[in-house]
């Protein structure tokens, strides 16, 4: 079973971005593997079933930050951030953090 973690930091104001809708997509099939939202510390934390792990295929995990700034008032440019990347190994893991601003992003990949 693969692993897809990931942490949301509010570079704006430097707290944790909570309550982010977040999806992992197949791009080949457009399948959503999963929904879930952040935690209140900006944490995510899903398994991956074997039989979802297509190696090869690229996959999307997109979080739907225009709401977030929407709650904290802010009127942001970058309403969705996507990340585009592949599960090679079905018993990988995968930690993708983020530090959002209202109009940019900076991520990494980490294991």
């Amino acid at each position: 079973m693969a692993k897809i973690t990931s942490h949301t930091l509010n570079g704006f104001d430097g707290t944790h971005a909570s309550g982010i809708t977040v999806q992992l997509r197949n791009t080949k099939n457009g399948s959503v593997i999963f929904s879930a939202e952040m935690d209140t510390g900006g944490r995510l934390s899903q398994d991956v079933s074997a039989d979802h792990v297509d190696p090869g295929v690229s996959y999307e995990l997109i979080f739907e930050t225009g709401q977030y700034w929407a709650r904290q008032g802010i009127n942001a440019k970058t309403k969705e951030i996507a990340l585009r990347f592949e599960m090679n190994d079905p018993d990988g893991a995968y930690h993708m953090p983020v530090i959002i601003n209202p109009n940019a992003y900076s991520t990494w990949m980490s294991s």
